[in-house]
């Protein structure tokens, strides 16, 4: 259970869950139920066909029943984060949050006999709220939970004590979660997420089709406010003042945020898998700014091909996937933006190592043969339960 699905969908949890259906599609009957939005803003119907294949899994889809007005929704979110509240205030939010799909839910309780668990994926959504309280026994969560302020919400507080068990991204998600819930919430283990990771790459083939000359730092993901773009902007452009740059900042995704207009950030959208290895194996290195993660995929599929990354160090789970895998550097603030960014600029011979480095920690750890174990291991374990139904 995912609030979208699709081949267009190449990052967050929604791409997430694509990958991990796709893999256990290996070793059980997968159904995967979701709904016929493309677009996580307004959740407008997109997907006309109610129920198809996508890569040999079997996809239902419900279309939502009260697309988001983000001016709505702004006004209970802020209602809920910054005043005093209730808790029809937070159902309120999580209703306005959406995508609200009843539907769905009924679907899994006329077919609940027909499987052994249910998976959801992201904790904060109608789905997996409404889902896990109805069906607690049998589900399995991946709560992509980040360090924000959703997750102090009372709606929450003993929510992490009621799955069969739960699938975290990182330590410091682990962490995060035990906190808020007290150290309440149930058993699981951290296993995150592997990658398609082309057999060949032809980044200058692919730089020639999008008009790229010359070097360049990357960023791949959504531009917005969240993923940490608008100080990255900020942060860039006043080194190109300051300092003697050579890189450019290509960036590579949808943008929600306005982007600058200089000759040195060039945007590019939304690139296919080929396209989007194309150009990380041939950057410099990889720029991640975010401002809340639960696990950075690209940032491992960036190590996965040996390049290095220049991370927020705000970021709980950015800092500690540098720290554990010595694949990359942090910054806290514009100064440590200005020295991590130049030495990486300027030194081949420390990017070769950090290269190095996070290329062993993305096979020993996020190799699909490590994740396909930890999978089958956890599915195993609740098998084994005495009060296994």
């Amino acid at each position: 259970m995912v609030q979208r699905y699709g081949l267009e969908i190449n990052g967050g949890a929604e791409y997430h869950a694509r990958l991990i259906a796709e893999r256990l599609s290996q070793f059980f009957a997968i159904e995967v139920f979701t709904t016929t939005a493309y677009d996580y803003v307004t959740w407008d119907h997109y997907y006309e066909k109610q129920q198809e294949t996508l890569n040999g899994v079997l996809v239902n889809r419900f279309q939502v029943t009260k697309p988001r007005d983000p001016q709505i929704f702004g006004q209970i979110q802020n209602t809920v984060f910054h005043e005093e509240h209730s808790l029809a205030d937070e159902l309120r939010w999580l209703e306005e949050e959406g995508p609200v799909v009843p539907e769905l839910i009924y679907a899994l309780e006329k077919r609940e006999q027909d499987f052994a668990y249910f998976i959801f994926f992201s904790y904060r959504y109608y789905h997996s709220y409404w889902g896990i309280k109805r069906f607690a026994h049998k589900t399995i969560l991946v709560p992509t939970a980040e360090h924000d302020q959703v997750i102090y919400l009372n709606l929450f507080k003993d929510f992490f004590s009621r799955p069969a068990t739960i699938i975290y991204n990182s330590l410091e998600e682990k962490e995060l979660i035990n906190r808020i819930s007290g150290h309440t919430a149930v058993s699981g283990d951290i296993v995150g997420i592997g990658s398609e990771i082309p057999d060949q790459f032809c980044p200058g083939e692919t730089l020639v089709k999008l008009g790229i000359h010359g070097n360049y730092c990357l960023y791949i993901g959504r531009l917005d406010e969240n993923k940490g773009i608008p100080a990255l902007f900020r942060f860039f452009q006043r080194l190109l003042v300051e300092e003697n740059i050579d890189l450019k900042l290509l960036l590579v995704g949808k943008a929600y945020v306005p982007i600058p207009e200089h000759p040195a950030i060039i945007h590019v959208g939304f690139q296919g898998n080929k396209e989007k290895f194309d150009l990380l194996q041939g950057a410099k290195f990889l720029i991640m700014p975010s401002q809340y993660e639960s696990l950075s995929m690209v940032t491992l599929e960036a190590w996965a091909v040996g390049k290095p990354v220049l991370v927020n160090g705000r970021t709980e789970v950015l800092r500690g996937q540098c720290q554990r895998s010595n694949g990359g550097l942090w910054y806290r603030n514009y100064d440590e933006f200005r020295e991590a960014f130049l030495l990486m600029q300027e030194d081949a011979v420390l990017r070769a190592q950090l290269g190095q480095n996070g290329r062993k920690y993305f096979y020993d750890h996020y190799a699909w043969s490590k994740i396909d174990e930890k999978y089958l291991k956890i599915i195993a374990d609740l098998d084994s339960r005495p009060e296994k139904d």
